[in-house]
């Protein structure tokens, strides 16, 4: 059984092809990324599991001959995805170290237990995984609950973060919505948070913006797609870096110290927080002053038999307000979350007023 420790690096590189397409294209990525000096581990996409049939689905089992024979040459740890029992055989028979869950599968509680159950017994298997494609942290949490009910070491259990799928318009392809990560960690604190940024951005343009915010949040590491010739990949050509562009970006990355001790740093970040805390404390008081008179609006519209929604007040907020964005030195999309987070809060409010 594998004796990889989850734990023993930070931060922890994992990269490799999004698929394992060829043997040569396969073997030649994992080469390049070993001789970087900057890869933990080894991955590549054995089965795929693809939104429209008839796509590129994975090469399967010979795939899996591939990552082991890399593994030997490298002399580094492989991981794949499993999302079955029989993956999960398949995998472990070749020696895979680290098993990944996807997004695709966290989301389902019967195929979770289903490849939980597979684990039983088998103490030394690592597994990470990925939130669910929606925003949901019960899922998440749910899915890490059932494989350490089937006797998984939690040492040997990580989080995967690749953004969340969410109506709307955004420049990544899965929105990050960091805050969840936050109360994910918050949750399990002890186990190891590795970043996506590949699945978040979709595309090269991001990932450096990405990873680096990752550091700064205090990730374990980073799970980056990597191909020798990205433009020719079977799947998910536009966020795939070649081993030389990974290492250039890896590079630069900086991931910085948790704490340090200087007495004058505590003091200045202190003093920071306590600022930060007394205006908090006068943003909520202001939230609720305005929950007040979103009250007063229901009654009135309750006296007159008025709808909650009215057409082109909210748009007409939303662009009055993101219109001061770069005065105010904030992004329209933080602008635009936060006058939803209010807006939703008005209408509950209204709505009981409504129909008490």
């Amino acid at each position: 059984m594998s004796t990889f420790d989850l734990n023993a690096k930070r931060p922890l590189i994992i990269s490799g092809p999004c698929s394992a397409e060829t043997e040569e294209q396969t073997l030649e990525t994992c080469k390049q990324l070993a001789a970087t000096g900057l890869v933990d581990v080894l991955r590549a996409g054995i089965w795929k599991p693809r939104t429209r049939p008839g796509t590129f689905e994975g090469v399967g089992l010979k795939g899996l001959a591939w990552m082991a024979r890399a593994k030997e040459e490298t002399g580094l740890p492989i991981a794949v995805e499993v999302a079955t029992p029989k993956h999960v055989e398949s995998a472990l028979e070749f020696g895979v170290d680290v098993l990944w869950i996807g997004a695709r599968t966290t989301v389902s509680p019967f195929a979770i237990q289903d490849i939980a159950d597979a684990l039983k017994g088998k103490d030394q298997v690592t597994v990470l995984i990925k939130n669910p494609m929606n925003p949901d942290l019960e899922l998440w949490a749910g899915a890490v609950a059932r494989f350490m009910n089937a006797g998984v070491d939690p040492k040997r259990i990580g989080l995967i973060h690749r953004g969340f799928s969410y109506f709307g318009h955004s420049k990544y392809r899965n929105a990050p919505m960091w805050h969840l990560i936050i109360e994910m960690r918050s949750r399990f604190p002890e186990m190891a948070m590795i970043c996506d940024p590949s699945h978040i951005c979709g595309c090269r343009d991001y990932l450096a913006e990405v990873s680096q915010t990752a550091a700064d949040l205090r990730f374990d590491g980073l799970i980056v797609e990597s191909h020798i010739c990205p433009e020719k990949a079977l799947s998910d050509a536009a966020q795939q870096l070649t081993p030389a562009d990974f290492s250039e970006m890896i590079r630069h990355i900086n991931w910085r110290a948790d704490s340090v001790d200087d007495p004058k740093f505590v003091k200045a970040l202190k003093g920071y927080r306590n600022e930060i805390d007394q205006i908090d404390s006068e943003v909520f008081e202001l939230l609720s002053r305005r929950m007040r008179v979103a009250e007063n609006i229901g009654r009135v519209k309750r006296e007159n038999n008025v709808a909650i929604l009215q057409g082109g007040r909210w748009n007409s907020i939303v662009d009055k307000i993101t219109a001061q964005a770069e005065k105010l030195q904030l992004s329209p999309e933080f602008l635009k979350t936060v006058l939803e987070a209010i807006h939703i809060e008005s209408i509950n409010r209204q709505n009981q007023i409504m129909n008490s």
